[in-house]
């Protein structure tokens, strides 16, 4: 999985334009290995079938 962040934060920085100093990789990796965790348990989670979305509000 190190080779797919990298090359996500390699993709993502260079979209955003943002430098990404070789100092910060540990802790930008370590923050997607975490989110990508919790987004897991999150998609992983089952809703009976009649559940029902909520309503989307907008202005």
């Amino acid at each position: 999985m190190a080779d797919h962040l990298d090359d996500y934060m390699n993709a993502v920085a260079r979209a955003m334009a943002l430098p990404l100093e070789e100092a910060w990789r540990p802790a930008v990796r370590a923050n997607l290995e975490v989110s990508l965790r919790l987004a897991r348990l999150v998609d992983d989670f089952p809703l009976p079938d009649e559940i029902v979305s909520a309503a989307v509000y907008s202005t």
